[in-house]
Order: C-alpha cells, then structure tokens, then sequence
C-alpha cells in the first residue's frame, strides 16, 4: 500500500486528568474500548484499541513518590480484532479469547500490582487469570525521574493487543529534573513508534500465517512481525511544526519486533540527555539512536537558526536486527518543519551535567547466573525462543533474595538480538563480550573470542531493557527490591514473549 508521507500532523496525545486527587493519593480510572481512528488521511478510519478512547493512551504523568492508584478496565469486545494462534501457551481455547492486563514498563511496583501475564481480566472484570488480585493498581512511583510506558501483557496475546493499539506514556516527574531547566511545557513532545500494516479497506493486517504456512493450522505465530509503514503517535508518517529553538523528545520504540536506528538528515547532533531509567549523568551528542522494541531515549533537538527547514527523520536498522533484509527497512519516520515563529526567547539550557550516576559495583554482587537464549523448533517445524532453554511454565529458577546484587550473563545463541526487559528493577550495563558459539553448544563452557566492549555511550544510564546481541555475552548488574513476589523477564519483541520467550522470577526475603 502506498500512502503519502508528511500529509498528517503529527497528534500529541492528551496529558490524563486524574479522577479523584487529595493529599495523600491520586486515583485514574482508565478504560480500555475499540474505537475507529484516523490513521492517516488517505485511509479509511481504523479500527483500533485504546486506552481512554484513543490510539495511544493519554500520557500519565506523576511526580516522584506520588502515590497512585489506577482502576484499569476492560470494555472491549469479547471477538478479538487480530488473527489468535492457539496453540500458544496462555491463548489456548480453555481461556476468553479477548484478555488484559496492563504494565507500567519500568515501574518499580508490588507485584500484584506489576500486571503480570496471568492476572489477566476480561469485560467487566467477569473472568479473571489465576493470578488476579484486584481491581485498582498501585504505583508509589518511589523513583527519579524517568520515561515509562504503560501497555498490555496478557499472556499468550501481548503482541496481538499492543499491535491493536494498547500502549500510552507515563512520566514520572521530580524537583531536580525540574531544577535542569530542560524545554518543557509545549516544547516537550512524547514521541510513540510503531510500525504496523494496512489491508486496502484501510484495517490493520496482522499475519494469520509466518512466511512458511503450518498446513495444520488455520492460524500460526510468526516469528517476528514487521509492519512495512511507521506511525509517530498513531500518524503515519506524520510531520510537526517547531520553532527555531530546542525541543526535547521522549522516543520510545513500541513496534512489536522493528528496531530503529534514527539520524536526521540534516546531520546535525542529537543531545541524548535520559535512558530508559531517567536522565544520564552528562548529556551526549550523537548522530544516531539505535532502540529497541521497549527501549526509550530522552533527547534534545536543537533547531535554532534553522528557519524554514524541513528536517526528515531516517531509519536504516535492517529488520531483523543486526543482520536482517535490507528490503525489510522503512527508511523514513517523520518530518520536522521549522515553520512556526520563535514566540519567546529561548532560555531552555542542555545542562553540561545532569544528575549523579553511583556506579554499581562487580564486587557489591553475591551471585552470578548464566541465562542462554535460544532458538529451538517445535512440533510444527515453528522456530521457539526460550530463555535458558525453559518454557514459561517450567518451575521458578531466579529467585534473587531481597536486596541483593546480582550479575546476569545473558548468552545468546541465536541470530538476531533481543531486547531483555526484567520487571521491577533498573540495572545497569556492565559490558559485552564475543564467545566461541560452538565451543559453548558442546561444552557450556564461555570462550571469550574478543576484547571486552564497555556500554555504548547511549547506555550509560539506568536501563530496563537491554539489547543482547548475537554471538556475545551480555552482562548487567542489578539489585533487587525494594518488593518481594512474583515478577518476570523476556524478550521485548513481542512475538518472541508470546511464544515462550519469557520466565516468570521470584523476589523473596
């Protein structure tokens, strides 16, 4: 399909008023419906599913240690919009066919609060998972500043309903960010990147089958799932008017398995100034962002004396990342127009430093653990990803006592990177390592075959996904807390999650 770009303005979705708010507590009641959207003016009007009645969800935006409770509910059709395989774990036919659950991503929360796979609900709250536990979520947001996102988790159709439209933004805010002087009111734009498929009549296409069919089955699960357009904030293609100043963006990559890596092709610098887990300690000036599906950049934009310019943003990441088909790579994001008026004097700064990053160190760590990622096949001849060789329900192996450091190696065996995401915590990267692929298959043993590669500039922060790359040892720190219970981890591409590519953790005291 072919649709004009930089004929939509770019949407910027509506900060969420709260429902009820006093000095102690905030309460949001969020509401998940199927709506018919714009997506683009050349196309029909989509169906989708939203948050709040729209595709993506209102931004949620709190202050640090503000302490929130949000009644997500669920009011969508029983009929699924998109194509369910059932044969995948958690989306057999013993369970309703539509499920939610949410996740703030990146949020430290009390894991019954956390949206776990199987604390799923239905309409109306009138079937529920094993392991539901109530109706309103509480989030006590005792963090720095950051850039989180809330989206679904039902296990077995995580992929299906973030495609289907549920993702949003959620902020948290604190006094020291605000002390930076950083752009903010309308010169800070939340940037939501997705990339999705149209059928002509203008509705979402999703793949019933992967490239190879499984004659068996009416409906398959494919291995990656790449969309050939990119919508920015529910647009495809959009573009935006800014002023000759600095604008600061919030990029999170929420496609289901397409990496990007961005540049402009004015070639000017980006100031990356946060990562997934808050602001760095020094701002960097770079030419490109790689992220993955989950992962977020906090950036300064700087357009000053740029008058009249139209400014592309580019994608070259091949799909699948590292090593995929270059026919497979959407080359375009959106457009920046300098075409409105400096309306007042920039005084907005990027800041020379930011805030104080403690390092963690190796030594404070009391156990290591080497976790595989893997490749197999299944009984239908369908590639399977696990970590460390175990499905979803296979008995708990990590359970990081509280408070204690650990030192994660992620092995990765297989082709393409994965985006690694644990619940609850941030960690940090410590480095990578190339190692000896079939020394390992035979032996499990770790041959270091190149030099140790510390953290990519554009990492050095706290993260809550990381980018394990084939061929390479991954490793992060991290400490565990301040909650005990029931959390998980996996991988961020979401066809991978859905298909075993995720394991539930335990916190215990």
């Amino acid at each position: 399909m072919i649709l004009s770009k930089f004929v939509d303005e770019l949407p910027i979705p509506p900060v969420l008023k709260p429902y009820w708010k006093d000095q102690f507590h905030t309460y949001y009641k969020v509401n998940m419906v199927e709506i018919k959207q714009s997506l683009h003016s050349e196309l029909n009007e989509t169906k989708v599913w939203g948050y709040e009645g729209s595709y993506p969800g209102p931004t949620i935006e709190v202050v640090s240690g503000e302490k929130v409770f949000i009644k997500w509910t669920n009011n969508l059709p029983v009929k699924h919009l998109l194509p369910i395989d059932h044969t995948v774990h958690g989306a057999h036919k013993d369970v309703p066919e539509v499920r939610t659950v949410v996740h703030v991503h990146g949020a430290s929360v009390e894991w019954e609060s956390d949206g776990y796979p199987e604390s799923w609900f239905t309409k109306g709250f009138e079937h529920v998972g094993p392991y539901y536990r109530k109706k309103a979520y509480r989030y006590d947001n005792n963090m720095r500043a950051c850039t989180l996102w809330y989206h679904d988790h039902a296990l077995g159709i995580t992929r299906l309903n973030v495609y289907a439209g549920l993702a949003g933004f959620y902020l948290i805010r604190d006094q020291q960010e605000r002390l930076l002087n950083l752009p903010c009111g309308k010169y800070e734009i939340p940037l939501i990147i997705q990339d999705k498929s149209f059928n002509e009549d203008g509705s979402l296409f999703y793949p019933r089958q992967p490239e190879k069919p499984v004659l068996q089955l009416e409906t398959s699960i494919a291995p990656e799932f790449f969309g050939d357009i990119i919508l920015v904030n529910g647009k495809v293609w959009p573009f935006v008017n800014v002023e000759p100043r600095k604008y600061r963006f919030r990029l999170l990559n929420a496609s289901n398995s397409r990496f990007y890596r961005f540049k402009l092709d004015s070639d000017q610098l980006i100031y990356q100034i946060g990562t997934d887990g808050g602001l760095m300690e020094y701002p960097i000036g770079i030419k490109e962002i790689i992220l993955a599906p989950a992962e977020r950049a906090d950036v300064i934009i700087d357009f000053t004396n740029l008058e009249g310019r139209n400014i592309i943003v580019k994608n070259d990441a091949p799909a699948p990342f590292p090593d995929g088909e270059p026919e497979n790579v959407v080359d375009t994001v959106m457009e920046f127009r300098v075409a409105l008026p400096l309306s007042s004097i920039d005084t907005s700064v990027i800041p020379s430093y930011l805030v104080p990053f403690p390092k963690m160190s190796e030594q404070s760590a009391s156990k290591e653990r080497h976790l595989t990622l893997d490749e197999k096949t299944d009984k239908y001849g369908r590639e399977i990803m696990l970590l460390d060789g175990k499905k979803w329900d296979a008995p708990i192996t990590e359970n990081p006592k509280l408070g204690s450091t650990e030192i994660w190696y992620l092995i990765n065996l297989t082709d393409d990177s994965h985006p690694i995401h644990l619940h609850l915590i941030h960690f940090q990267i410590l480095d990578r390592r190339a190692f000896h692929l079939e020394i390992y298959k035979q032996e499990r043993v770790i041959k270091y075959t190149g030099p140790l590669m510390p953290t990519e500039p554009q990492e050095r922060g706290w993260k809550d996904t990381v980018n394990a790359n084939p061929n390479q040892v991954t490793r992060i720190i991290m400490n565990f807390g301040p909650y005990t219970g029931l959390y998980v981890w996996h991988c961020h591409m979401l066809e991978h999650e859905d298909y075993e590519m995720m394991r539930p953790y335990i916190v215990i005291r």
